[in-house]
This record gives structure tokens, C-alpha cells and sequence, in this order.
């Protein structure tokens, strides 16, 4: 690395060496032709040619003429200044194109890893095949299941679930990609469709566009029940002004919804969209999927960070909401054999365990 540096360095100062001496060059030879004089000539030519071809009527080449010909004339009137060149500021700009590389070398050896080894991507990707799951971030997670498929590419369950790990990465057209592929090793599952149309629509910032009203077309016609086929279709419908027909839609797909659906008050806001009327103030809540998503993620967070007591009592909290009283007995143990010497602490976890389980 120090070497590359280095060799960088010399690099950019010979090549600024280079620019500033022919630039001092042209400084100092005397040139007789204006060049704004040469660039009226050559557009008048220009117009000339046009003409002739036929590009130009006789009226606008006579007009481009006349305006070519006024700036030549002005150019060939206005008062020539010399240009000129001071030395002391090209030495001033050659010493900043030396200092600059220097300099930056220089903090690199101080606050840089000079001595670190390089640490080359199929090393990285061969440490993240073997090692726990768990531990890898969304983006790794990716990377091996693209390497994994590259082997087993007809396997559209590693593309749902390599799609999965995209979209967590925050890599959309990723995840549309695996989809896409999904979709065609299993065109017979509409879960996998479904997944397609919803992140086509993430992609597109909410937006269900063209490809995404095909995809879900495709899937009302193989079920003519789905609710997110039924929802996203009345959300275009909404999109390009048919706005009675969005809600009207909407509203069938309210009444074929249970009771408990999570999805009603999505449904119900909708509707209200369509209506122009305002949203209700319920706001829609998260699944129990998502809910025991982010508690694993809590306990996980208290796992590596265990002395975090508003942390437990949260953890305790939600075990008991989501009625887990296995969970919830098993933190709590924990979390009282951790903060024995705390007495403020020992009462927020009794109160925590109390909590009323969710109807």
C-alpha cells in the first residue's frame, strides 16, 4: 500500500510538471490569430453550408448571417489584452500538486493500517459460508446465498430467500432480480409472485407501475381472492384518477377480510384516500410477525449487551403482552440474577411479568 502511495505521488506531480510547462509555453509564444475572429469565420461557413443543403431557409440564413457577422465585426473592434503567465504562481501550483500526495500519504501512515494484510473478497465470502448465521449482517447473508446459487440455480427457493436477504440490504433491484427468477423456476406459486408485486412497488417508492400491475393482474387471474392482488390493483386504479372505482374495490376487499385482519386498517385508510376524506386516527398496527421480530431482536441486543436494565424490563414487558410465559419466566430469571443489587430495578421486572397478555 505505502508503495502504491508513493508511486501515486510521483505520478501526479510528473504530470503536473508536464501541464504547467506547456501551459508556460503557450504562455509565452505570440499568437497573431484571434481566436474569437476564427470562430465567426468558421460559424459563418457554417450557415453558409447549412443553406446550401437545405437545413436553412433563405430568411433565417440571412438573419444568422447578420448576427455571425456583427459579433465578428465587435470581436475584430474590441481591444486585445495580452495574456501572460506569473511564474511565481506556477511554482505555487507545482509545490500544492507535490504537497497534496505527501500530505496524504503522511496521514495515512498515522491514522491508517499500513501493516494490515489486504483481506481479498473470496477469503471473506469462504469465512462467511462457514460461520454461524446469525452472526452475519443482511448484505453478507446475500453474498453467500449468490454464491451458494451459482450451484444450485434452479432451486427457487434459495432466490426467495436470497431475495429476502437483498431487501433487508436495502437492495431493491436485488431483490426484484431473485424474485424475477423465483417467479420463473416456480410459476405456480403465488406466494412467490406475490413477494415480485410488493417489491416492485417498494422499488418504485410506492408507486404501482406498469410491471407491478402485470404481476399482480397475473395473480388475480390464478386467484381471484388475493387480498394483495385486490389491494394494489385499487391502489393503480387510485393512481390514475379512478378514484370511485379505487374505493369501491377497496371496499369488497374490506368486507372479504376477517374481523382480526392486520391488513383492515391498511384497507381502511385507503378507502379513505380514495374518498378524499381523512385517514382514522387508528394507526395500522405491526403483525405478530413483525412484533416477535423485533423482541428476538431485543434479546439478541441484551445477549451481547447484558447490563442494559431498561433493556430486560422492555424484554420481560413484551414476553408477557405477546403471552410467551416461557420466555418471559426465562428472561426474567436472568434479568433478577443480573440486577440482584437493585432493588428499583427487581420491582420494574415484577411489574413487567404482570403485564396483561394482547386479546
Amino acid at each position: 500500500m505505502i508503495v502504491f502511495w508513493v508511486a501515486a505521488g510521483v505520478l501526479t506531480a510528473v504530470a503536473a510538471a508536464l501541464i504547467l510547462m506547456r501551459a508556460a509555453a503557450a504562455g509565452d509564444a505570440e499568437s497573431s490569430a484571434d481566436p474569437a475572429a476564427l470562430l465567426y469565420r468558421r460559424q459563418l461557413a457554417e450557415i453558409d453550408e447549412l443553406a446550401e443543403r437545405g437545413l436553412m431557409g433563405e430568411a433565417e440564413r440571412k438573419s444568422a448571417h447578420a448576427e455571425a457577422g456583427r459579433r465578428l465585426l465587435a470581436a475584430a473592434d474590441a481591444p486585445k489584452d495580452a495574456w501572460s503567465a506569473d511564474p511565481k504562481m506556477r511554482k505555487r501550483v507545482l509545490l500544492a500538486v507535490v504537497a497534496v500526495p505527501a500530505l496524504t500519504l503522511g496521514l495515512y501512515l498515522s491514522v491508517g493500517a499500513p501493516g494490515f494484510p489486504d483481506q481479498p473478497y473470496a477469503k471473506r465470502l469462504a469465512d462467511w459460508r462457514t460461520a454461524n448465521l446469525e452472526t452475519l449482517t443482511p448484505p453478507e447473508i446475500a453474498a453467500v446465498l449468490r454464491d451458494v446459487l451459482k450451484t444450485r440455480g434452479d432451486d427457487p427457493e434459495g432466490y426467495r430467500m436470497l431475495a429476502m436477504a437483498e431487501g433487508a440490504s436495502d437492495n431493491m433491484p436485488g431483490a426484484v432480480r431473485a424474485l424475477r427468477r423465483a417467479v420463473a423456476l416456480a410459476p405456480e406459486r403465488n406466494d412467490l409472485r406475490r413477494m415480485l408485486g410488493e417489491s416492485l412497488v417498494i422499488q418504485a417508492g410506492g408507486k404501482v407501475e406498469d410491471d407491478a400491475r402485470a404481476v399482480f393482474l397475473e395473480l388475480l387471474r390464478r386467484d381471484p381472492t388475493d387480498p394483495a392482488a385486490r389491494f394494489y390493483l385499487a391502489q393503480a386504479k387510485l393512481d390514475d384518477g379512478r378514484a370511485t372505482e379505487a374505493a369501491a374495490d377497496l371496499k369488497g376487499l374490506l368486507v372479504d377480510l376477517p374481523g382480526d385482519d392486520e391488513r383492515r386498517p391498511y384497507v381502511e385508510a385507503a378507502i379513505a384516500k380514495a374518498e378524499g376524506r381523512p385517514a382514522p386516527t387508528r394507526e395500522p398496527s405491526p403483525g405478530l410477525d413483525a412484533i416477535r421480530g423485533m423482541v428476538a431482536g431485543l434479546a439478541a441486543k441484551l445477549e451481547a449487551s447484558p447490563d442494559d436494565a431498561e433493556g430486560w424490563v422492555r424484554l420481560v414487558r413484551s414476553y408477557s403482552v405477546l403471552g410467551e410465559t416461557a420466555q418471559r419466566d426465562e428472561a426474567l430469571t436472568k434479568a433478577k440474577a443480573r440486577f440482584a443489587d437493585r432493588p428499583d430495578v427487581l420491582k420494574q421486572l415484577d411489574e413487567a411479568a404482570r403485564a396483561a397478555p394482547m386479546q
